[in-house]
């Protein structure tokens, strides 16, 4: 296989040119291309290409259009980011509360093994888990204000402030090695089965990651599913094969989640947002409807039913 070379802002505008791509201003997308990177924006051009040749772009479609994807998605991720991060936050307090509160606040409280599912098949992950959580307060402890002034003043960091340093995948994982009352306790103060919200943690923490990286989002699939819900039946999502075609492993996925963990105001302040930029880029596209995009994404139609039901 050959190895790539350095192509200049013109020669990518001729090769985009080449594929059957619309390029009517080559100063404009050659600031875009400068700026956001050839290679990127081309990770957007899969819906746009020709359904018989796959290398061409359809007839019709335009460099703008492929831009406005690739600026929704950024937008997209920008609002999921945000509301993950509430959940995270509230996932955290209410972890150090009730974990502090049963078995102590110190270091050698909550580090501590026995306090934690002393099953035979939980042991080795318990004990991997708690050095990582170990690791993570020695490397990250002080790079925070708050850390260090429980360092330097008390000599130890209460759990309630070093969930700061923990990463929302060690959060999520340190549900799955508590014990099972300490699961459906907290569990229950979000209104969920406990054994629902150790499924939904993992894939905020995949869907968070991938937000922070600034990854492809809008057509991202986990390899966790969510398992059926209550959502799926009253928006009347088709199925394969008996299976829910949209909001299993989809960015649909995370709108359920959404709806069962951000509050009321905060779900619907989400759904504005997402709707906003939808119809902002249905406003854009003319080579390929916004159906194309919803679909991708595992977005129904009438998504915004959400708000109607409780």
């Amino acid at each position: 296989m050959g190895s790539k070379i350095f192509k200049t802002l013109d020669e990518q505008v001729q090769i985009l040119r080449a594929k059957n791509l619309i390029v009517d201003d080559a100063l404009y997308a050659k600031d875009i291309i400068l700026r956001e990177n050839y290679f990127f924006l081309m990770g957007y051009r899969h819906l746009f290409m020709d359904e018989v040749n796959s290398k061409q772009f359809k007839d019709g479609a335009t460099f703008r259009e492929l831009y406005s994807l690739f600026y929704f998605d950024r937008q997209l991720r920008n609002i999921m980011f945000k509301n993950i991060l509430i959940i995270e936050n509230n996932c955290k307090s209410i972890f150090s509360y009730i974990l502090s509160q049963k078995y102590g606040y110190k270091e050698n409280d909550y580090l501590r093994p026995s306090n934690y599912n002393t099953s035979s098949e939980r042991a080795r992950q318990v004990n991997d888990l708690l050095k990582k959580m170990k690791r993570q307060i020695r490397v990250n402890g002080n790079q925070h204000e708050a850390t260090k002034h429980y360092i330097n003043n008390y000599g130890y960091i209460p759990l309630w402030v070093v969930v700061k340093v923990l990463s929302f995948g060690i959060t999520s994982e340190l549900y799955t090695i508590m014990k099972s009352s300490d699961q459906k306790e907290i569990a229950k103060e979000f209104g969920l089965d406990h054994a629902l919200l150790q499924t939904f943690l993992p894939i905020l923490s995949n869907y968070r990651n991938l937000c922070a990286h600034e990854d492809i989002l809008f057509e991202h699939r986990t390899q966790k599913e969510i398992p059926d819900t209550k959502y799926h039946e009253v928006l009347n999502i088709p199925k394969i094969n008996d299976e829910y075609i949209y909001g299993k492993g989809d960015v649909f996925s995370v709108v359920i989640i959404f709806k069962y963990m951000l509050s009321k105001d905060d779900f619907r302040l989400f759904i504005n947002e997402i709707t906003y930029e939808l119809e902002h880029l249905a406003g854009k596209l003319s080579a390929i409807s916004i159906n194309k995009v919803l679909d991708r994404m595992g977005f129904p139609v009438n998504y915004k039913s959400l708000l109607d039901f409780e």
